[in-house]
């Protein structure tokens, strides 16, 4: 916490703001363009800037908030491979991001009528940088804008240079999935958001559309006069607009602070289920301009909906109508309010939960801070707020140093397993066979080391579950590795075990009813990581579905065909995880069950089996 200039925290000289916010603004005055771009050739970047639209339905599509998953869009898959997910998505839970519909088809129009897609890969052949901006819903397109590059050309294979996108007054656009997938992936250090402190255009989606009625395309109206030319707004639908606004930006505020202060009231619930909360929720960096030629800087996305909020407050009715038409003035007032201040020292808020209360007692290294606070206006409650995103923060960095310390109990328990594999493979027989069996200690003690690792994973599963830990734990490289080796390891003890006690019996098979969740959120975590398509690293569980086409065997004497293409298809994925050592050779030992199951295959079928090499019979 403290002052720097924002080209320290941003790497962005105060040049590029001042041309991007000069386009961004400029682009409102041609709105027939798609898109505007300037490619110097003394200049490295190449800035992209997107006009906004003054059409409610350009905003709100549907009731309540013209919202729509990111499924119904190709645009974030990668490239070349519509089997690969998006990265808008929680990993393990495979819980899509939800954005807004309208921004999104403005978007989807723009990339597939206009020359964006070739200036863009243009400028990648130039190694230039990349540079979206826009004003307004201008901005919330440059977000879209970015993502989309993002997924399609910042590749670990590619040399292209990461984008940046600089926003002014841009609406929300995504969910809070939205948000976690941006900052999973490191990509919200590319999103810049300039907030002046009364701007009504960015916290307009935190409320719903019935909640506005016509008010909005009045306000839009008045919004595109001024986009054009200054002229004075209209008070009272101002003031109305302003209220309905700042309404539902209080209650989704209220509700999102409760949360972060771990109240488990279920009357919390019972409230949100009756009021129509905006899903919207921000991302990547925000400044603050205070309108005293001073600016804010916030990452963290929980204080920055609180900000949304609180530096927008009055301090008494009597400032209703002022505020209210400052509100839309102020939407206008970027680039001189930048001129003044980019200049000044930056206020950048960083360990929040140590934020002052008050300004009693303020330290001196905390004047700066508290001074910026004042000038937005913060009251002892807003700053209580902005504490509690602070320790949200701070204890789901303490819960990964907690799950990082039990690291060492997973690889103790894991080498324990492989010991046990490679005795029972001494014996001629696969550790999947000895452990269904389980006649001897070794299996007691193998099936007390499996328990001990499935309460380490399921504690860490249900973190997950319930996004206590940090965004980029599923991104970590040592923690998808341990988890190859946990998943490669355990769960063919855990089918196993499910066939063994004929759980299919009662549950279904495995792979429908009876797989953990801890095994399909490390699978999808490979997945993700080596951009494999969904479902393909399968490999710790076809355990399973050689139980099932046993039991079909069994069921079903004789019977082959039915079954002939799922045979096959096994024998195929078998092959090429075995060639690629994700499974290793004790699968095809004598005494395995796999091994015992083949065998049973007609002659025909085995005399050109893609594994008959592999089988020790």
């Amino acid at each position: 916490m403290g002052s720097f200039t924002l080209g320290e925290i941003s790497g962005i000289s105060e040049k590029l703001i001042k041309k991007t916010c000069s386009m961004a603004m400029a682009a409102h005055k041609s709105p027939q363009n798609l898109f505007v771009v300037e490619n110097s050739r003394t200049s490295s970047d190449v800035i992209f800037s997107f006009p906004g639209s003054w059409s409610a339905g350009h905003w709100f599509t549907r009731q309540p908030f013209g919202e729509i998953k990111v499924d119904q869009s190709d645009l974030f898959c990668p490239k070349g491979n519509d089997k690969v997910a998006t990265s808008l998505r929680s990993i393990g839970r495979d819980e899509l991001a939800t954005v807004n519909e309208g921004f999104l088809r403005r978007f989807e129009t723009i990339l597939g009528t206009s020359s964006l897609q070739a200036e863009v890969e243009k400028a990648i052949m130039e190694k230039k940088k990349v540079v979206f901006t826009g004003h307004a819903s201008g901005g919330a397109v440059a977000i879209l804008a970015t993502v989309w590059y993002l997924e399609q050309y910042l590749k670990p294979e590619k040399t292209s240079m990461p984008p940046l996108c600089v926003t002014f007054g841009s609406p929300l656009v995504g969910d809070f999935i939205f948000n976690h997938a941006l900052t999973r992936e490191n990509w919200s250090q590319y999103f810049l958001h300039f907030v002046m402190r009364y701007d009504i255009v960015p916290r307009i989606l935190l409320a719903p559309l019935s909640s506005m009625g016509q008010e909005l395309e009045q306000i839009f109206s008045l919004l595109n006069q001024k986009a054009m030319f200054p002229i004075q707004g209209t008070i009272v639908e101002a003031s109305k607009f302003y209220e309905t606004v700042m309404r539902n930006a209080s209650a989704v505020a209220s509700h999102a602070a409760c949360r972060l202060m771990g109240n488990t009231n279920p009357i919390l619930e019972t409230v949100s289920s009756f009021i129509e909360l905006s899903p919207y929720r921000p991302c990547g960096t925000f400044v603050f301009c205070s309108g005293h030629r001073k600016l804010v800087s916030v990452r963290n996305a929980d204080a920055v909906l609180q900000l949304l909020f609180y530096s927008s407050q009055l301090r008494s009715e009597n400032e209703l109508k002022s505020v209210a038409e400052r509100s839309l003035d102020d939407h206008f007032n970027y680039l001189s309010e930048l001129l003044e201040s980019l200049n000044k020292p930056l206020v950048q808020l960083d360990h929040l939960e140590a934020l002052p209360l008050s300004s009693n007692g303020i330290t001196a290294e905390n004047i700066v801070t508290n001074m910026a606070l004042n000038d937005l206006g913060l009251s002892a409650r807003a700053r209580l707020c902005l504490r509690a995103a602070g320790e949200h923060k701070k204890q789901k960095l303490s819960n990964q140093q907690r799950m990082d310390s039990k690291k060492k109990d997973i690889e103790s328990g894991l080498r324990a397993l492989e010991e046990y594999k490679t005795k029972s493979a001494l014996c001629n027989v696969g550790y999947y066979e000895a452990f269904k069996i389980s006649k001897e200690e070794d299996d007691f003690k193998a099936n007390v080391k499996r328990l001990e690792l499935t309460g380490i994973w399921d504690e860490i599963i249900e973190m997950l579950n319930r996004y206590e830990l940090p965004e980029g734990f599923e991104s970590r490289k040592d923690w998808i590795e341990l988890a190859i080796k946990y998943r490669r390891i355990v769960e063919p003890l855990d089918i196993a075990n499910y066939y063994r006690h004929a759980k299919n019996e009662d549950t279904g098979p495995y792979m429908h009813k009876g797989r953990p969740r801890r095994y399909k959120y490390t699978q999808r975590w490979r997945e993700h990581a080596l951009r494999m398509p969904v479902g393909s690293s399968a490999e710790s569980c076809f355990w399973a579905e050689v139980e099932e086409l046993l039991l079909y065997r069994t069921t079903n004497p004789g019977a082959f065909e039915d079954i002939r293409e799922r045979i096959i298809n096994l024998e195929r994925k078998l092959e090429e995880w075995f060639r690629g050592n994700q499974i290793s050779n004790d699968v095809f030992l004598k005494g395995s069950a796999l091994t015992k199951w083949w065998i049973t295959l007609p002659h025909q079928h085995k005399s050109t089996s893609r594994i008959q090499g592999l089988i020790n019979i």
